[in-house]
This record gives structure tokens, C-alpha cells and sequence, in this order.
């Protein structure tokens, strides 16, 4: 796994073993994640979404604690996924990184708690499915806007873009961290290593 060079981001690029069959690859490997997270990533929750070309979903992010963590593949068709950090008093707050997923590569992100995420489809029917460590919990899901100029996510040019009313009005990073609504970067650090601490190594 490589850093995204954020802290708490990292991608994740399979070795794709192929033949006359077809193809066959590990797209998950918890041991490469407890090498660079020192615990056990808890699945909580899976979710797949399917999408359009053009469609953008996110920024979202969840207070942490209990924050969620994401593990997202690209399993037809392609994206560029996002990865925002909106962690009040990070050193890399606000800065973004993006990274192609799609089914050629087979790469995967992980994004841990109190980070932002969100995607771009660049095909039609394009599928994604996300390993989350906690259960969707929308009292505590929180977004600001992907389109927000202060970000300045260079998003592709696809054409239309479509997002959904909810994120379309989605504040700004300055609105939402002025509504109190951003983690912070020491609650987020905090509980991770509290996790760090509950799990270790080797699990529960």
C-alpha cells in the first residue's frame, strides 16, 4: 500500500493474475492494512453504488468519533476517487488527492475516520463498492460541496455533471468548518490510536 500523502490515506494496487479464463486478483488484504494502521480494520457495514457518467457523490464525511473508515474498490467501469482531508488543525487540512479506480487496475483506497471522500464516474454504470468500518448513520454524516472553488478539485471533464440536491447544497470547507460541523485533527489522531489500543495487531 502507498500513501496518498495524506495522513490516514493510502492506495492499494493488486497483483492481477491473468490467463484464457480470465482474470483473478486479491482486492482486499487485512494484513496490509494492519501494517500500516498497527490494528484490525472492522467491517462494519458493505455498500455498492452504481452510477452514471458525469455523477459526482460526495464530500462526505462522519464525526469522529465514531468517524468511518473506507476501504473502495471499482469493481466495473472507472472513477477518480477523492480524497479530501477537512480535519481542523491538520497539516495537510484541505488538501486533496485523487487517484483513477477502475477495472483494469483493480485499485483500492482506504480512508480512515474524519477524512472527506467522494468520486466521479467516468463511465456509465460504473460500480463501486465501499467496506466501511461503522454503519451508515446520517444524524452524523456530514459534506461540503465538491464543486467548492476554495478545495479546487480538478474534477475531469466528462460533460454534464449531476450531483444530488443534498450534495449540490452541501456547504462550503469555510461554512462547515465555521457550523462547527469539520473533526478535528487531534479527536481524529485521538481515536485512532484509541482503536489502536482496543484491537491491536492481532485483532480483539
Amino acid at each position: 500500500m502507498d500513501s496518498l500523502g495524506i495522513d490516514g490515506a493510502w492506495v492499494f494496487t493488486p497483483r492481477i493474475h491473468r490467463d484464457d479464463r480470465g482474470s483473478f486478483h486479491e482486492w482486499f488484504q487485512g494484513a496490509d492494512l494492519v501494517e500500516q494502521l498497527g490494528y484490525q480494520f472492522r467491517l462494519s457495514q458493505a455498500n455498492c453504488s452504481v452510477s452514471r457518467r458525469g455523477v459526482i457523490r460526495g464530500i462526505h464525511f462522519t464525526q469522529v468519533p465514531p468517524g468511518q473508515a473506507k476501504y473502495v474498490v471499482c469493481l466495473s467501469g472507472a472513477i477518480v476517487d477523492v480524497v479530501v482531508d477537512v480535519r481542523v488543525g491538520s497539516p495537510t487540512f484541505g488538501r486533496w488527492e485523487q487517484v483513477r479506480l477502475d477495472d483494469e487496475t483493480r485499485r483500492a483506497i482506504y480512508i480512515s475516520e474524519g477524512l472527506g471522500h467522494g468520486f466521479m464516474a467516468l463511465t456509465d454504470g460504473a460500480t463501486v463498492a465501499y467496506l466501511c468500518s461503522t454503519p451508515y448513520a446520517p444524524e452524523i454524516e456530514h459534506g461540503v460541496n465538491p464543486l467548492d472553488p476554495a478545495i479546487g478539485i480538478r474534477w475531469p471533464d466528462v460533460g454534464e455533471v449531476m450531483l444530488s440536491p443534498k450534495d449540490a447544497a452541501a456547504p462550503t470547507l469555510e461554512e462547515a468548518e465555521q457550523a462547527g460541523k469539520l473533526p478535528g485533527y487531534a479527536a481524529a489522531m485521538a481515536y485512532v490510536a484509541q482503536l489502536s489500543d482496543i484491537t491491536g495487531p492481532a485483532g480483539p
